[in-house]
This record gives C-alpha cells, sequence and structure tokens, in this order.
C-alpha cells in the first residue's frame, strides 16, 4: 500500500465505526465514511449520507479504496427490520459494490461464538455474511468480537441508567462469562488488518485477555456508587424481551449474554503483537464508568 491509505468505513454513525474514524484520521488515514444517519466528520474524512447505500451514488467515490471496513447490522429483530435483511442481504450488497469499485480488501464485524453449530438465529445470519466473504474472492478479515466496551458503548450505558435509579438488575445467576475488549484496543487492531499480511483471510476472535462473570463486571463497574444488585429471573427478563421489542436487552441479547462464550485472545496477540488492556484492571481503576 503506498502513501496514505482510502478507507471506506460502512455503518459510520455507530459505536465502533465512529472510534475507528477517530484514531484513523489522527493517523492521517483517507476516509470515506457512509452512513445512513447524519453524523460528525472528522479531518481527512469524505462524509456521505446514504439512506440505501446506493451504487450510483457511492461507486464514483469510493472506487480504487484500499479497504473496506463493515460495521453495519442488528442485533435485535422487529417486524419493522430483521437479520436476514441486514447480516445477509446486505452484506451480499457491500460485497458487490466492493467488486465493482475495485475494492480488493474487506473487514467484517461478526459475533463471538458464530459458527456452523448455532441454532441462534443473531449467529445464523452472522454466519451467512461469512460464508458471502468468504466465498467472494476477496482478501478478507473476519473479527468475532465479544462486548466491545468505551465510552458510550451499549453495556456502559445500560449500567450507567441502572446506576442512576441506584439499582442494577442482572439476568438470572451473573455466573455466566464475558471477555470484553475495550475500544482503543479494536481500532488499533482494526486499522492493523487493513495491510499486514498476517490478517489475509483470517477468521479472528475479537476478544480481551482477562474473561470474567457477568456478575463481576457489573460489580467492579458500579463500585463505590452504592448501588443495589438485584438478581433477576431469566423467565422475567425473555417474557419482557418476547413481549416489549424496546427493551433493554432483546432475545439474542440474551441469548449471547448467557452462552458462556470463550475466544481465542492468543491467537489475537500473535498475530496482532498487540498487548490488550486488562478489563479487570480497567474496571478496578474506574476508567471505564
Amino acid at each position: 500500500m503506498n502513501g496514505s491509505p482510502k478507507i471506506v468505513i460502512t455503518g459510520a454513525s455507530g459505536f465502533i465505526a465512529t472510534n475507528l474514524r477517530k484514531h484513523l484520521s489522527e493517523k492521517n488515514v483517507k476516509l470515506i465514511s457512509i452512513s445512513r444517519n447524519n453524523f460528525k466528520e472528522f479531518r481527512n474524512e469524505q462524509k456521505i449520507i446514504s439512506k440505501n447505500y446506493d451504487p450510483n451514488i457511492l461507486l464514483p467515490k469510493i472506487k480504487n479504496s484500499d479497504a473496506l471496513v463493515h460495521l453495519i447490522g442488528i442485533g435485535k429483530q422487529s417486524i419493522k427490520i430483521n437479520y436476514e435483511t441486514v447480516n445477509v442481504e446486505f452484506t451480499n450488497h457491500i460485497l458487490n459494490l466492493c467488486k465493482k469499485s475495485k475494492i480488493k480488501k474487506l473487514i467484517f464485524a461478526s459475533g463471538l461464538g458464530v459458527s456452523d453449530k448455532t441454532s441462534l438465529g443473531y449467529f445464523i445470519s452472522k454466519y451467512k455474511a461469512e460464508k458471502l466473504i468468504t466465498n467472494s474472492g476477496l482478501d478478507y478479515t473476519i473479527f468475532r468480537p465479544s462486548y466491545i466496551v468505551g465510552k458510550n458503548d451499549l453495556l456502559t450505558k445500560y449500567l450507567k441508567k441502572q446506576i442512576k435509579n441506584k439499582q442494577i438488575s442482572i439476568p438470572g445467576s451473573g455466573k455466566y462469562s464475558i471477555q470484553p475488549i475495550h475500544i482503543s484496543d479494536v481500532v488499533q487492531i482494526i486499522f492493523q488488518s487493513i495491510s499486514d499480511i498476517k490478517f489475509k483471510n483470517k477468521t479472528i476472535d475479537l476478544v480481551g485477555p482477562n474473561p470474567l462473570s457477568f456478575e463481576k463486571y457489573v460489580k467492579l463497574f458500579s463500585k463505590g456508587t452504592n448501588s443495589k444488585i438485584r438478581k433477576i429471573s431469566l423467565e422475567k427478563y425473555y417474557h419482557t424481551a418476547i413481549n416489549n421489542s424496546k427493551s433493554d436487552f432483546g432475545i439474542d441479547d440474551l441469548n449471547i449474554l448467557i452462552g458462556n462464550f470463550k475466544g481465542d485472545h492468543k491467537k489475537l496477540q500473535n498475530i496482532s503483537g498487540l498487548k490488550c488492556k486488562s478489563i479487570i484492571k480497567l474496571l478496578e481503576s474506574g476508567s471505564l464508568f
């Protein structure tokens, strides 16, 4: 890759994309950032608002870019929007855009726990998207992230909202394990994957070094806030998720949370050479609050 790379980012207004765009802008990377919604522009960035990612609008602008980072996806279905349309069909649309614009590298955010053995609707859609990518003939890197945490991620916002009410509700026992990774590590790894040959045609778990129970995460996050932690039956949480599309946890959010999915952090570290931040230390320091 000669000179400063030109990178296309989809879903530009989202949490991961916003942090990635800021990081790449600081690295003097030329950005073409696309979203259905308006967003604040960074230095070295061309902003495109497109409701349906119209090829007639996008192709002349993204042609011959070095890579595309595809960060569009949904984790909750409703009568208006579903996994197949967004996670599968739209990924196919993005692949076609890459081919027509001669973009040879695609980076995709899938999910930890995705496999050909899954029966979970969300994971099935992500697996189908992965297969489209691996069969596309493009150079790809597929990341399977656990919880990505930092300022304004969904989990942090949920916990802060609960803390304001002085009570944090935990689904079920809270003993199930999560393996969060900090957003600052994520954006460095994605940037590295754009040009580093070690990431070529790889599917990699994007996970932190410290698996911990959800209960422990909540206790460390809320330490010193005088918030009461209350465990609520999974049956009640699922009932709410089934009957209220605006509930804090959707059905698949709960399935993923209690799924006890473990990722291979050692593989990530060996490929990236990056020593990721300890989430436990960040929680203990209060810097994630």
